[in-house]
């Protein structure tokens, strides 16, 4: 039996399945529109914040419900707001306290429309939402509202940049050895090298040239993102793979949905916000 020919990729399609060209033009899009938010106002980048997270929410809403887990959006979108303001003006502690009320919020609301075991499992994933989106956005919050809020936020989306171009790239060209083989096949040791790699360079040039500060501190930066950032990206894929999807929506040609850009983020803005106090506490 003869064995059938290999089916070349289409055009512009990359070793990792994706419309190259497309995805780099949205890609560019999305650094122009954040740049532009970011330097303009700092306010302004906050609702930026708040819309990414609040559609990841409503995609994460819509993978789970395949499953038939129904979480309360509309608390999770008021929490989005109230955490996320709350960091800005007020701080981590707020920030706290309102991700508390939004849980509960969550809780109160999915008990009205019934209770049992079924009552228990959509509040469960709710707090979950609640966990993985706003509040873990809200570091990135409690950066932007430093007086050098901008260079903070900067640095911290170019980290993430870095390690995800850094590991798409080097795994494309060399990637031989997979990372998490039953998790994301794609992903490569190669390719984790290439994001450790180039992150590192961003934040010892970042903290450098932005901040004064020590190089090793970047390079601490960079390997710091990488290895959250890997994590936040391998618990996306596992929530992917149980779900059975590849893209958890189709808002960014080229790229799948909003949850697919930031989850890597998430995980990494804690780490960062600490990292960067460390360095610049703020006032």
């Amino acid at each position: 039996m003869s064995t059938p020919p290999a089916v070349a990729p289409a055009p512009g399609t990359s070793r990792a399945g994706r419309d190259l060209p497309v995805a780099v033009a949205v890609g560019l899009g999305l650094l122009v529109l954040v740049a532009a938010s970011l330097f303009l106002r700092k306010e302004v980048f906050g609702v930026v914040a708040m819309v990414a997270v609040g559609a990841g929410l409503w995609e994460l809403a819509q993978a789970f419900a395949r499953r038939g887990v129904h979480i309360p959006v509309l608390p999770l979108l008021v929490g989005d707001v109230g955490i996320l303001v709350s960091a800005y003006l007020a701080g981590m502690e707020a920030l706290f306290v309102a991700f508390v009320l939004t849980v509960g919020g969550i809780v109160v609301w999915r008990v009205l429309d019934g209770s049992g075991p079924r009552a228990v499992r959509d509040a469960t994933a709710g707090v979950l939402a609640a966990a993985y989106l706003p509040l873990m956005a809200g570091f990135v919050v409690l950066m932007l509202a430093a007086d050098d809020g901008p260079m903070r936020v900067a640095l911290f989306i170019l980290l993430c940049v870095a390690n995800d171009t850094g590991g798409y790239v080097v795994g494309v060209l060399i990637g031989r050895h997979p990372l998490a083989p039953s998790v994301s096949p794609k992903k490569t040791w190669e390719g984790l090298l290439g994001s450790v790699v180039l992150a590192s360079v961003i934040g010892v040039l970042g903290i450098h040239f932005l901040f004064d500060g020590d190089p090793a501190l970047g390079a601490l930066l960079g390997v710091a993102t990488v290895a959250v950032a890997t994590l936040g990206d391998l618990g996306e894929s596992m929530i992917k793979r149980d779900l059975e999807l590849k893209d958890m929506g189709t808002l960014l040609p080229g790229h799948g949905g909003i949850l697919d850009r930031i989850d890597s983020m998430l995980l990494a803005a804690p780490v960062v916000y600490l990292l960067l106090d460390a360095l610049q506490p703020v006032a």
